[in-house]
């Protein structure tokens, strides 16, 4: 499998997990999921038409900050989640992350930032198996 392959397997993996998290966390997943490479050493997945019945009716009265502050809560509580899912189908350790909603387009980004690539890496932010194995666990 040639290196643009891997790489569009690995964003399609990732969309798979973070869908499969938010159903999991909040009960209800994203219809749409897309991740995306964000230059060599972050990734940004873009979740649609994720809030909650209830979140959409605050949203309609108004009450966007609420929305945003319980998401921003509930990532936090779940971040080790969401941060293992991706270190484990991109072979990179993340070294930082955010999430954002923006309720009024019911969109959310999941961002991660990863340790800076190795010598071994397959040019599109994954590192080959046998290269992850190589480096261990703390890659």
């Amino acid at each position: 499998m040639g290196t643009q392959e891997q790489g569009s397997t690995a964003l399609q993996a990732v969309s798979s997990a973070m869908v499969k998290l938010h159903k999991e966390q909040f009960g209800r997943g994203p219809t749409h999921a897309r991740a995306h490479f964000a230059g060599p050493d972050a990734l940004m997945c873009v979740l649609q038409d994720v809030l909650l019945p209830a979140e959409r009716k605050m949203v309609e009265m108004g009450d966007h900050n609420r929305v945003r502050d319980s998401r921003v809560a509930y990532q936090a509580a779940t971040q080790e989640q969401f941060i293992a899912a991706v270190e484990q189908i991109v072979y990179r350790k993340v070294v930082g992350f955010a999430s954002g909603v923006d309720p009024d387009a019911d969109v959310v980004f999941e961002c991660f930032y990863f340790e800076p690539r190795q010598s071994g890496s397959d040019g599109d932010g994954t590192l080959s198996p046998e290269r992850a194995r190589e480096l261990g666990p703390d890659r």
